[in-house]
């Protein structure tokens, strides 16, 4: 990011805090900027695209947080710990803004920063999805989706305890609090049959990552991401020859296969490999 343009954001982010999205204008965002209104287009298009610029930047900063407080940890549990601290920190670091956003409804109302918001939402169910089952073990995936959807209401009913509120919390007890009443869950989960099956799951995540071809770049964008942090040099060569295989226009069925049956071996990568297989089903 050029550094007007994170100057931009900068005073973006302290004026939607300040005054409200509806109120700020992008001759005030300008001037605190020290630009003229002409120059902060040559940036942004309009201040719905600063806004899109503002949360993509919260996002970024998000994962590196996650990243630098899981970087070391192998264990499953604390590093969903680890993780979830991380993210509870940045929203109370940013309550202003995020909580004017939030009462002026700024976010619904635009289709582009929606389609983010949903996209982000998405990759995190996967993630935890992907913790629940590194936690639990392998016999507990039948029940993951289910598992993964009551996680994420307990966390985002802490988060509006916690965006709303001037009270100091001990994130860490909060967290650990959280999981453990994931532990009670888990303890019983086996006597019922899963709700949210695998089934459900495919069908509704590959309708969102497969729609169109900019969310299948971002799908093989995590999965080349994915195949860093495993250090698996071997997958390169698969993973560009799939890349290339699914940008044809008529993508070859046993070539895509045969890269896709590279990725067995590795458990991280089974959630990449069905929903990519899917897609190719249904081309």
């Amino acid at each position: 990011m050029k550094e007007k343009e994170m100057q931009i954001i900068e005073v973006g982010m302290r004026l939607f805090a300040s005054k409200g999205f509806s109120t700020t204008s992008v001759q005030e965002i300008a001037t605190e900027s020290g630009i003229s209104k002409g120059a902060f287009y040559l940036h942004f298009k309009t201040k719905d695209d600063l806004l899109l610029g503002i949360l993509q930047y919260h996002f970024d900063m998000i994962n590196k947080a996650v990243s630098d407080e899981t970087k070391d940890i192998e264990d499953p549990r604390e590093r969903l710990i680890r993780e979830q601290m991380a993210i509870y920190s940045h929203f109370i670091t940013h309550r202003d803004l995020l909580v004017m956003l939030a009462k002026e409804q700024a976010i619904p109302r635009n289709e582009t920063v929606k389609q983010l918001i949903f996209e982000k939402k998405m990759e995190r169910q996967l993630e935890y999805r992907k913790s629940i089952i590194d936690i639990y073990g392998p016999e507990i995936e039948p029940f993951s989706w289910d598992l993964t959807l009551i996680f994420e209401g307990i966390i985002k009913s802490y988060m509006s305890v916690l965006m709303f509120s001037t009270q100091d919390f001990d994130l860490r007890s909060l967290t650990e609090y959280m999981l453990n009443r994931l532990d009670s869950i888990v303890k019983d989960i086996h006597k019922d049959k899963p709700f949210f099956t695998k089934e459900k799951a495919e069908t509704v995540l590959a309708n969102f990552l497969f729609s169109d071809q900019p969310k299948l770049a971002t799908v093989m964008k995590d999965l080349e991401d994915e195949i860093e942090k495993l250090g698996a040099d071997e997958l390169t060569v698969t993973l560009q020859v799939l890349k290339e295989e699914l940008g044809k226009e008529t993508p070859r069925g046993p070539v895509i296969q045969g890269m896709l049956s590279n990725f067995s071996g590795y458990p991280s990568l089974n959630s990449y490999r069905e929903f990519i297989s899917q897609h190719f089903l249904e081309k």
